[in-house]
């Protein structure tokens, strides 16, 4: 098989050796150099551009450099940037109006990570289960699933089965328990073993593990299975959410609201570090001061930056962008891996997407293809070794969906 060497120039060499002499090496990324991005398209340090098909972990669903995000960002940032908490400021009541409307919960509760906003959802949910559903105090357990990513804080990663996230950073904290994906009988026998549960933490289609979609109805039987067994259901919607899918949530493919949702990346359109956590006030107000906050959460521009980006996503109609252009992406998806074995199953929901390629997940083949890609203008990331997800953002029109195919497909011809 042939294999991608593309070459890099000095200036993109000059980028990379200083992050790997000064930056901690906690990442692998492709080797290319990006100084510059609009919409779909990012351009190199070399000038030369590419198709997004990342998005940047689907945090800048609304398309690069979004004029009216930036726009937002910029006018707040000229004015008052920083409060902390110990005040109050103009912007944030505002945000929290919009947003918990926006997403049908009475009270919002902001963070700035994805990572911080799943350990909110976590205290909160132990909090009341103490005190509103009367576990023994520091009995809770949570359930989550087997391949699920959440963050890397030490406390995810006690749940996560991912081992190179794991290896040497112990000891873990308990009250997890863990149980296949996708997976119904597993989880009503999880709810009934102990009166201890206190919630169940699931992300409506695992993008990390390879843009997992589970069964029809999966979801709905999930919410149903914890209103019976009084534990709360919580969607962690980071990547998934802000329209992503189709849906304005994942959940709402099947008409689900969580008790608790955690949203991150898209809420801002990757203009700046922006996350939050959706509750209503039964579950709430069990938070009091003093003992859940952050400097930086819900600062003014964080607050319009949030709100900007939420508008464009209603105005823009990129729901329905998203549902409709997956179904072309995967069609024509589908249509590559009949003339070509190296793809071996094709799966996704509105625009986030993925194919698994024919090789080992030890292989180097996944990678040696998104090389391949960026050759050719497109940009995309192998996870899990063997797969590779395809997310441009939701701004992208059909004409250049058919163009990122032709790419695709040529790419994968070199391989053959």
């Amino acid at each position: 098989m042939e294999q991608s060497h593309q070459a890099l120039s000095s200036k993109s060499e000059a980028f990379i050796e200083k992050e790997n002499k000064y930056g901690a090496h906690n990442y692998h990324p492709l080797p290319v150099v990006l100084e510059k991005g609009e919409g779909v398209y990012v351009w190199d340090v070399d000038g030369k551009k590419y198709y997004d098909f990342l998005s940047a972990y689907s945090a800048v669903n609304q398309g690069h450099c979004h004029p009216k995000i930036v726009g937002a960002m910029v006018k707040q940032a000229q004015t008052l940037t920083l409060t902390s908490r110990a005040f109050y400021n103009d912007q944030l009541g505002s945000y929290e109006e919009f947003v918990t409307e926006y997403f049908g919960f009475d009270k919002v509760l902001p963070m700035n990570t994805g990572a911080e906003a799943v350990e909110t959802a976590l205290k909160l949910c132990r909090k009341w289960a103490y005190e509103v559903k009367g576990i023994p105090e520091n009995q809770a357990q949570i359930i989550v699933c087997e391949n699920n990513f959440h963050g890397r804080t030490t406390t995810i990663i006690s749940f996560s089965n991912d081992e190179n996230a794991r290896k040497s950073f112990g000891p873990f904290t308990a009250g997890f328990i863990k149980i296949p994906y996708d997976d119904i009988e597993a989880l009503e026998n999880a709810l009934k073993s102990t009166n201890n549960i206190a919630g169940f933490l699931v992300e409506p289609i695992q993008g990390e593990a390879g843009v997992y979609v589970p069964a029809d109805g999966y979801l709905a039987k999930a919410k149903a299975l914890c209103e019976h067994y009084n534990a709360l259901f919580i969607a962690d919607e980071v990547q998934t959410g802000i329209a992503r899918t189709g849906k304005l949530l994942a959940v709402h493919h099947e008409n689900v609201q969580p008790d608790i949702l955690i949203l991150g990346k898209a809420i801002s359109g990757g203009v700046y570090p922006v996350s939050a956590v959706l509750a209503n006030n039964a579950i709430m107000n069990v938070i009091k001061p003093g003992q859940h906050g952050s400097t930086f959460g819900g600062n003014p521009v964080a607050a319009a930056v949030a709100i900007a980006a939420l508008e464009v996503v209603r105005d823009e109609n990129l729901s329905q962008n998203a549902a409709y252009l997956g179904v072309v992406l995967r069609t024509g998806l589908n249509e590559i891996a009949s003339r070509n074995p190296l793809i071996t199953l094709v799966r996704g929901k509105g625009l986030l997407n993925a194919i698994v390629i024919n090789c080992d997940e030890n292989s180097d083949l996944a990678w040696d293809i998104c090389m391949k890609f960026s050759e050719y203008g497109l940009l995309a990331k192998p996870t899990h070794g063997n797969k590779i997800r395809l997310a441009p953002p939701l701004v992208i029109t059909e004409t250049q969906i058919h163009e990122c195919l032709g790419i695709i497909e040529r790419a994968l011809n070199d391989f053959r």
